[in-house]
């Protein structure tokens, strides 16, 4: 597998992850399904779109998962309790578009269902995927992007030792608009990093 240009190569490919309540696998089409009423929820593209993914545009999020998967070995996970086997959400690895380069060459995200909201899952499976990069992968930096609006996932990120790195305008998916985005970043040397 080539890496991407001026990307780091990973030094294994991202297999499944077992966390004390959760298993994180691979997403694939049987999944697409129970992600599609998971993503129709407003709350859950709160940010930063402000409504729902309809179920064609849940299709197009599992397609491009699909090619992370196949370009760099890691990609979206279906985040499942394994008491039960109920898909919560998608906690995953992907690769940075955004920010000033040199920056991390791997971010970490999350998008859960918010019937699962306030249970630490989030915090628990991405604890789980930093390790994974830092471990397996063999990166060095992993970074989250998210919105500053986004109270939640900016706690999540300095829950995981993450620091602030910087803010960056980012168009919008119908170019016409703009909106601010944060990255933190954690290094795997860094002491405040949480592990899994």
């Amino acid at each position: 597998m080539q890496p991407a240009e001026g990307r780091t190569p990973i030094a294994a490919r991202l297999h499944d992850v077992v966390t004390a309540r959760l298993t994180l696998r691979r997403l694939t089409t049987d999944d697409l399904r129970e992600l599609a009423v998971i993503f129709a929820q407003r709350e859950v593209w709160e940010f930063p779109y402000g409504r729902g993914m309809t179920a064609v545009e849940a299709e197009a999020f599992l397609d491009r998962q699909h090619a992370l998967w196949c370009a760099h070995g890691f990609g979206g996970c279906a985040a499942r309790e394994r008491d039960g086997g109920r898909l919560v959400g998608v906690i995953g690895l992907s690769v940075p578009t955004v920010g000033t380069e040199p920056r991390s060459p791997v971010s970490v995200g999350w998008r859960l269902a918010p019937s699962a909201w306030g249970r630490g899952y989030a915090t628990e499976g991405a604890a789980a995927l930093v390790d994974e990069a830092f471990t397996t992968l063999r990166y060095d930096r992993i970074c989250c992007i998210t919105q500053p609006e986004n109270v939640r996932s900016v706690r999540l990120a300095e829950r995981l030792g993450m620091t602030f790195a910087e803010a960056v305008d980012v168009r919008t998916d119908d170019d016409a608009s703009h909106l601010t985005a944060v990255i933190y970043e954690s290094r795997i040397d860094d002491p405040r990093r949480t592990s899994a």
